[in-house]
């Protein structure tokens, strides 16, 4: 019984509205319920979200300075005059100079680019490049998804004599700059009711506002922005994105169309999981690596040949950039443990690295994030210089933004949002700035925000997403932030199947029944998951629903996002070489893909073999039985805590007698999972002997034990003459002695020729060698199947 990795959230939805819309739609109650959990009210409303197309976009002149904009570009572009396209190193930055770039071909401008390299430069207006523009003639500059922020540069410029219109939608600040125009929907007094468009987005504005309707391909540049700038896919996104996917899959821009081919996207069926996952990482890793201009010259050339030599450029800076980041988060988490050393993580995790190289820091961040779920704050320093920078990413409950606000004197410059920020610092202030962020977070965060949560979109059973509903769910595609690609729990179903696959066996895949429908599940980095799952258990699953194409079949399938075992489980592991080195791996196996907390770990063994420094710890109180002193807790760095936490049990020994083995089983009352790990074949196999055999070896006895005999001396001679066991023959004189036929004094046995009669049975000594020989067979030469449901009985009846 293992609980899920992550809280699952079902959001609350009207059953009466989402059934109303699921008649008036014609569609499935699922989809109803979709359409619900996500605002839609009426029919109306849902023809808009599936069907809205470009003629409902909003009127481009509602964005505040939207009127002095347009007449002052008209104006540069009729007197000839040299625009200077200021833009960003992300993918949203590439896609808005793109789209801009586009729009000074159409219109026939005089045209500059200029994209600040973000190691050397950094993000923002930089005066240096206004000193090259002013340089280069230019008298009007248009930014594009920067900006907002740029008060002293603009008005720098100002100075210069160069007319600034900002492009932006980042949040504004306080005071705002002295800009020819300013173009943001976020901006204060702007009436604009759409405020969530990509930089690209206000762009397209811009050109929409100068042409009335900018060529539909366009779109193409502005989908690939939004979606990898995060932005919300409602709105005017929702139909920006979904008429620019729609144009991709005959896609009119040779840079596009090889992106595509090299990230195996079939352009037929592109989707914006697509742009997400195979193209935004490539646009973004000239950023990271190089700089943005390839990625701009990719989406913005005509020429097929340049296409395919831009885009695999831009591929092996992505394998490049995926190297970098995988070495970097092996450095970073080698450092953690080693600064841990087996104690609690730190409530905000702080890592840096000389030489870490700063444009994937963010990415590493979000990396440790999701193993640990804490804040993670990773920099990269210069040896040169000493100084810092860094990227953090941050969890639901801890404003980073805040949170770094509170010793923003140790920092040089910071900025950013609750969830994410960058900063920078000299390294002589690291051990500092991690003192004080944790205290900050002490004071903040509790036990529950360090529970990630998955949102869901409800509770289903597998016989209400058949293909049909499958395929009725692409009609709320586009899919990403703020419409999700649905998540389903599944409550209940028997696991039939469970094999590894792909390379190295890094997946898996299950098979699973409820209710007799049958599904395959896909859960793509779980392969090692498959020494947890035995067959016959009972899954609950959080998936998203899809549809297996092979050879012309479709099925349908769920791939799986999070998981839990709702039955007590036993794993055979018996006769491993190297036990210590087994419950490491799969501590951590666990740990990797489910909910653990502290004081979860037991073991059952002899204390004298303990040895700390064989096992991982980390926030787990080892609970050890030893034979002669009961239940002991061991942790060398935290406080003993309940055994009522105890969930997982490790069995390195086979307990001697089945007394120690309830004695553990009833000290641990939650106890769901054990892990038999003891030596087998060791012991004589003990079977319980029948009367006959009690009766000859009383004869035997009589014979040698008429007078008083050394009782080393007599079990030796009855085993030999019994063929029995010298163990054996004692447990015997252990009945025989409770049911005074023997007596034991001073280490000699006296036989009594005329004992009382008494049943075998009523011996509580023969009583417990049945019950030995019971343990006995199952720990250690039965099955696996026969081992795990005597051992799960065992449980039950403890609990």
């Amino acid at each position: 019984m293992f609980d899920s990795k992550y809280e699952w959230r079902t959001s609350e939805t009207d059953p009466e509205k989402a059934g109303r819309l699921a008649q008036e739609l014609s569609v499935s109650p699922l989809v109803g319920s979709l359409l619900a959990a996500r605002g839609i009210n009426s029919a109306e409303e849902a023809a808009m979200f599936l069907n809205g197309g470009l003629d409902a976009l909003h009127d481009p002149f509602l964005l505040l300075g939207m009127k002095e904009a347009v007449p002052r570009i008209q104006k540069a572009v009729e007197t000839g005059e040299h625009i200077l396209i200021y833009g960003d190193y992300d993918a949203d930055g590439v896609s808005s100079t793109s789209l801009m770039i586009h729009f000074m071909r159409y219109l026939g401008a005089s045209y500059d680019i200029y994209i600040p390299h973000r190691s050397n430069e950094g993000y923002g207006l930089h005066n240096h490049a206004l000193d090259w523009a002013h340089q280069q003639g230019v008298s009007l500059i248009i930014t594009v998804d920067t900006g907002i922020s740029a008060v002293e540069q603009i008005a720098y410029a100002n100075s210069l004599g160069m007319d600034v219109i900002v492009t932006d939608h980042h949040e504004p600040p306080e005071v705002l700059p002295d800009a020819y125009a300013l173009i943001n929907p976020k901006q204060p007094n702007c009436p604009y009711p759409f405020k969530g468009l990509a930089g690209v987005g206000v762009a397209y504005k811009l050109t929409q506002a100068m042409l009335g309707q900018p060529p539909v391909e366009w779109t193409e540049i502005v989908a690939i922005g939004t979606i990898a700038d995060l932005m919300p896919l409602s709105g005017e996104n929702r139909i920006l994105v979904s008429r620019g996917l729609e144009q991709m899959r005959s896609s009119a821009f040779p840079g596009i169309r090889a992106l595509m081919e090299v990230g195996g996207i079939t352009m037929r069926n592109v989707t914006s999981i697509n742009v997400a996952f195979g193209m935004a990482p490539r646009i973004n890793a000239s950023g990271r690596l190089d700089h943005a201009g390839s990625a701009v010259a990719l989406l913005t050339t005509e020429d097929e040949d340049e296409a395919l030599r831009l885009s695999h450029g831009l591929d092996e800076l992505n394998k490049e950039r995926q190297q970098v980041v995988d070495d970097i988060v092996q450095e970073a988490t080698s450092q953690l443990l080693a600064k841990t050393d087996g104690s609690r993580v730190p409530d905000v995790i702080v890592l840096a690295g000389e030489g870490w190289n700063v444009g994937v820091v963010g990415i590493v961040a979000s990396k440790i994030l999701e193993r640990y779920y804490r804040p993670v704050i990773i920099l990269g320093i210069d040896p040169d210089t000493g100084m810092c920078k860094g990227s953090a990413r941050s969890i639901p409950g801890l404003d980073i933004y805040e949170a770094l606000t509170s010793c923003k004197s140790l920092m040089d410059h910071y900025g950013g949002h609750p969830s994410a920020a960058g900063m920078s610092l000299h390294r002589d202030q690291l051990d500092a700035f991690e003192q004080a962020l944790n205290e900050y977070a002490a004071g903040v965060l509790t036990e529950s925000d360090f529970i990630p949560v998955a949102a869901s979109d409800g509770e289903w059973r597998l016989s209400d997403v058949p293909l049909s509903v499958i395929d009725e769910m692409e009609m709320l595609s586009p899919f990403g932030m703020a419409n999700p690609v649905p998540k389903f729990i599944f409550r209940g179903c028997r696991l039939l199947e469970t094999r590894k696959m792909g390379r190295d066996s890094k997946h898996l895949k299950l098979v699973v029944q409820q209710d007799g429908v049958r599904l395959e599940v896909v859960a793509f980095g779980k392969g090692e998951l498959a020494e947890v799952l035995t067959e016959g258990a009972e899954l609950d699953l959080l998936g998203e629903m899809s549809v297996n194409e092979w050879n012309g079949s479709r099925r349908p399938q769920l791939m799986l996002q999070d998981l839990k075992l709702t039955q007590p489980q036993v794993f055979d592991l018996r006769g491993s070489k190297d036990p210590w080195q087994e419950i490491d791996r799969v501590s951590q196996l666990i740990g990797s893909h489910f909910r653990l907390g502290p004081t979860q770990v037991a073991a059952v063994l002899e204390r004298e073999i303990l040895d700390p420094a064989k096992i991982r710890l980390n926030e787990s109180t080892l609970w050890v039985y030893d034979k002669n002193a009961g239940i002991l807790a061991y942790h060398p760095n935290e406080e003993r805590s309940g055994q009522d936490d105890v969930t997982t049990l490790f069995m390195l020994n086979a307990p001697e007698t089945p007394e120690q083995l309830d004695a553990v089983l009833f000290s641990f009352p939650k106890l769901s999972n054990v892990f038999l790990l003891h030596q087998v074949h060791k012991r004589e196999r003990l079977a319980v002997p029948d009367r006959d055999q009690f009766k000859k070896l009383y004869i035997l006895l009589s014979r040698i034990a008429a007078e008083p005999v050394q009782e080393e001396t007599a079990l030796s001679r009855l085993s030999q003459q019994a063929s029995c066991s010298i163990r054996m023959v004692t447990k015997m004189m252990d009945v025989f002695e409770e049911l005074s036929f023997i007596d034991r004094q001073e280490g000699l046995i006296r036989f009594i020729p005329k004992p009382p009669k008494r049943d075998l049975a009523s011996s509580r000594h023969f009583l417990a060698l049945g019950n030995l020989a019971e343990m006995e067979q199952h720990l250690l030469y039965a099955s696996t199947p026969q081992v795990t449901s005597w051992f799960i009985s065992r449980m039950q009846g403890a609990s």
